[in-house]
């Protein structure tokens, strides 16, 4: 398991991609499982198949990155956090 604390922050878009191509090929080579912690929905959605969303510590939803995409969500902290988050795109 490979702890992820918000790997791309204040990286430009190109720097990302590359890293997130580089963690893809470490994670296809190794069979890692990635545990990724981020607010970045288009990298979450992009790079994780499962998510958790958590408000205050505590978990609140757990959602498919299809889920997330298709805002297929039952909780309002949830529906806020897209709300927050409009615009985000999955890249893949």
């Amino acid at each position: 398991i490979l702890l992820l604390d918000e790997p791309t922050s204040a990286l430009d878009a190109s720097v990302q991609a590359e890293v997130l191509n580089l963690l893809e090929e470490i994670r296809r080579r190794r069979k890692l499982t990635f545990l990724m912690v981020s607010h970045d929905l288009a990298i979450i959605t992009h790079m994780c198949e499962r998510l958790m969303v958590m408000q205050n510590g505590e978990a609140v939803e757990h959602l498919t990155a299809d889920d997330l995409v298709e805002r297929r969500v039952t909780e309002d902290y949830t529906r806020n956090l897209l709300r927050a988050s409009d615009g985000f795109v999955r890249t893949a």
